[in-house]
């Protein structure tokens, strides 16, 4: 008599959007490699990413690909950034935002529209940089993606 097993299914919706909860996310078009790009905003805007050694991995047609993700904590309040790398090796962290090299996801304080539009001021300002634009959370479908 075979024995009938029951699969749990772990939803991860409720993570994503705990996780996405206040979160402001830009899209970045510079093709020039991740360090470079940090590097800019360490030097001109007086930040200091650094890379965080939790990639996030993805696995595509049998193949592992692994993200780069660079971080920042402001020291005098609780605001996190992060800098994925949207690219590596032919494969995207988020397919739908082909086109975009980085992004630029800012969380667990809230960041004004003045600051954000300030912040893509700046990094219009790069010779490097094609574009910058703001991505509406509700309109990445791979948000899970970024959860790390």
């Amino acid at each position: 008599m075979a024995e009938r097993v029951n699969k749990l299914v772990l939803d991860n919706s409720l993570i994503t959007e705990a996780f996405f909860e206040g979160t402001r996310l830009l899209g970045i078009v510079a093709p020039i490699r991740g360090y470079q790009f940090c590097w800019h905003l360490n030097n001109v805007i007086g930040l200091d990413f650094r890379i965080n050694e939790l990639e996030i991995k993805r696995i595509y047609k049998k193949r592992e690909y692994f993200f780069s993700v660079y971080e920042y904590r402001e020291p005098t309040g609780s605001l996190e950034h992060y800098i994925y790398n949207n690219k590596f090796d032919g494969e995207f962290l988020l397919p739908e935002f082909k086109h975009l090299d980085f992004l630029w996801l800012m969380k667990e304080d809230e960041v004004s529209d003045a600051s954000l539009q300030q912040t893509i001021q700046t990094i219009r300002s790069f010779a490097a940089v094609q574009l910058v634009a703001e991505l509406p959370i509700d309109q990445v479908r791979n948000k899970e993606n970024l959860v790390f």
